[in-house]
C-alpha cells in the first residue's frame, strides 16, 4: 500500500505558493525553498495532489510551468466550499483554504512579500457569471436570511427591528476597529444619549456615527442603493469629527495610505483610484444575489482603499445594503472574533485570496440570524391582501368618513375602486368594515382623515356601522 502523503507536506507547499502571489512559483524555486528536501519527483507528486484538491493552480508549460494560489472567483457551477474543519474558541470556523491563509499571514511581516493592487484581481470577477460564493452556500444563507417582510417593500424588515439593529451593528462594527464600549454602554448611548464614562470621545463618536449612518440607509429606503452616492454619503457619516484632515470626510482619497501590519500598497494615483472605485460599484450593482453582492462589497471596497481611513467600516454598512432592500436579516458582525476579520483582510490585501473572508462571512451571517430569529418570531406575519389593496382601502375609508355615510356594507360596496378586482370584493368588504371597527381619533390619520372630520363623523355614525 502506498504511503499517505502527510497533510503537513501538503499544507507547506500551499503557504508557499500562496506567500508568491501573485507571480506564482516554479518546481525549481520550491525545490529551493525547502532546501532540496524533496527530489523532483516526489514534489511533482505533490503539487499534483494540491492541484487534484483543488488548493492550487498550474499555468504554463515545461520549464515555464508555475503555481498559483486558487484565489480566483469560483465559477457559478462549482460546488460548495470545503467543510470548516476546528479551530480555537476565539476564531472562527476555518476551511482548509481559510486555514492556509492564516498560516501565510501569520507569518512575520518582513517574510511577507509587499504586494501593490492587482487589477487582475478585480478584471477576473464577472458579476452573475462567477461568484465567490458557491450556489449550494447561497442556497443556504437565503433560508437562514429570510425574514417575515419578504413580501413588503424594500426595508420593511428593517425597520421593524431598527431599535436592536442600530446597538448591535454600532457596537459589534466598531469594536472590530476596537471600540472598548460594551454592548451595554453602546445601548445606553444610542437610547439614551449617555457616554460611557472613562471612554476615549473618538470611541463614543465612532458608535454615534454608526448609528447615524445605519439611519441613513433604513429610514430612507431609496438611499439603500449600490451606488456612489451613497458609498460616500457612508463614509461621511461614519468619518464625521474622526479624520485628521476634515476635508477627507466623504471625498475619494488624494494622497497614499499604507494599512498597518500588512507588506499591502494600495493605489496611490487620485485619478486612477477614482476611476476604479466606480468600476468597483458599478460591478457590485449588477450582482443580483444579495449575499454574492453583499460579501464583494466586503472585498474589494477595503481592497481599493477609495477613503483615506474608515474603508473597512463603509464596507460593512454597505454589505447590508442588499439585506435592506430584500428585506433579509442583517448583517450585524456581533461576536466576530477580531483577529480573524483582520486575518482574513489581509489575506485578501496580500494573497487576494477570499476563502478566510468567506469563513468569517458565513460565521457571522448565521451569526446574527440566531440573534434576530427571536425577533423575526415576535413580529406579526404581514396581511398580503391588505398590503396590495391599501390605497384603495385608505380611499373607501376617508371617502365614506368625508361624505358622512355610515360605514356599512352597502356603502363599502358602492364605493369599491375599480383597481380591486371582483374575485376580492368580498374580502375587501369585510377587511373594510373591520378597518371601520378598529378605527380612532388616533390611527385615523393613517387614512388621512383630520381629527375633526373623524370627529363630527364618529358623533353621526359609530352606532350604525355594520
Amino acid at each position: 500500500m502506498p504511503r499517505i502523503t502527510p497533510s503537513e507536506e501538503l499544507n507547506t507547499l500551499a503557504v508557499l505558493i500562496a506567500n508568491a502571489a501573485p507571480a506564482g512559483i516554479g518546481s525549481d524555486a520550491l525545490l529551493h525553498q525547502l532546501g532540496n528536501a524533496y527530489q523532483r519527483r516526489t514534489l511533482q507528486r505533490r503539487l499534483a495532489q494540491l492541484v487534484d484538491q483543488q488548493r492550487i493552480e498550474v499555468r504554463g508549460e515545461g520549464r515555464a510551468t508555475r503555481y498559483y494560489p486558487r484565489s480566483q472567483p469560483v465559477e457559478s457551477a462549482h460546488p460548495a466550499a470545503t467543510s470548516p474543519v476546528a479551530t480555537t474558541a476565539d476564531y472562527v470556523p476555518t476551511s482548509a483554504e481559510g486555514a492556509e491563509i492564516r498560516a501565510a499571514i501569520s507569518q512575520p511581516r518582513h517574510l511577507r512579500k509587499p504586494v501593490g493592487y492587482q487589477l487582475d484581481f478585480l478584471s477576473q470577477y464577472h458579476p452573475n457569471h462567477t461568484a465567490y460564493l458557491p450556489p449550494s452556500l447561497r442556497e443556504q444563507l437565503h433560508t437562514l436570511g429570510r425574514s417575515p417582510a419578504d413580501q413588503t417593500p424594500a426595508g420593511t424588515f428593517a425597520k421593524d427591528i431598527l431599535n436592536r439593529l442600530l446597538i448591535d451593528l454600532s457596537w459589534a462594527s466598531s469594536h472590530l476597529e476596537g471600540n472598548t464600549y460594551s454592548r451595554l454602554d453602546t445601548e445606553r448611548l444610542i437610547e439614551f444619549g449617555q457616554a460611557a464614562e472613562g471612554k476615549n470621545a473618538l470611541e463614543t463618536q465612532m458608535i454615534l456615527n454608526h448609528k447615524q449612518a445605519i439611519e441613513y440607509l433604513v429610514l430612507q429606503p431609496e438611499n439603500a442603493q449600490v451606488q456612489t452616492g451613497t458609498l460616500i454619503a457612508l463614509h461621511a457619516f461614519l468619518s464625521d469629527g474622526l479624520m485628521a484632515d476634515p476635508a477627507a470626510v466623504g471625498r475619494i482619497r488624494r494622497r497614499a495610505v499604507e494599512i498597518g501590519g500588512s507588506v499591502y500598497l494600495p493605489i496611490a494615483l487620485p485619478q486612477r483610484l477614482e476611476e476604479l472605485f466606480g468600476i468597483v460599484t458599478q460591478m457590485a450593482a449588477e450582482i443580483t444575489d444579495p449575499f454574492e453582492q453583499a460579501f464583494f462589497l466586503m472585498v474589494h471596497l477595503p481592497y481599493l482603499q477609495p477613503f483615506e481611513d474608515v474603508n473597512k467600516r463603509v464596507s460593512r454598512l454597505a454589505a447590508n445594503i442588499p439585506f435592506i432592500r430584500h428585506n433579509l436579516c442583517p448583517l450585524s458582525f456581533i461576536d466576530v472574533p477580531q483577529q480573524a476579520y483582520v486575518d482574513a483582510m489581509l489575506g485578501v490585501y496580500e494573497l487576494n485570496r477570499v476563502d478566510l473572508l468567506r469563513d468569517v462571512f458565513v460565521w457571522a451571517y448565521e451569526r446574527s440570524c440566531q440573534q434576530y430569529v427571536a425577533v423575526k418570531q415576535n413580529l406579526v406575519p404581514p396581511d398580503i391582501f391588505r398590503l396590495r389593496h391599501r390605497q384603495a382601502l385608505a380611499e373607501v375609508i376617508a371617502a365614506i368618513v368625508r361624505k358622512g355615510e355610515a360605514a356599512t356594507e352597502e356603502a363599502v360596496k358602492r364605493r369599491m375602486p375599480a383597481s380591486v378586482p371582483e374575485a376580492d370584493h368580498t374580502h375587501f368588504v369585510q377587511l373594510a368594515l373591520a378597518e371601520f371597527g378598529a378605527l380612532h381619533a388616533g390611527n385615523a390619520v393613517r387614512f388621512g382623515i383630520r381629527p375633526l372630520e373623524f370627529g363630527e363623523w364618529e358623533r353621526n355614525y359609530r352606532g350604525e356601522t355594520a
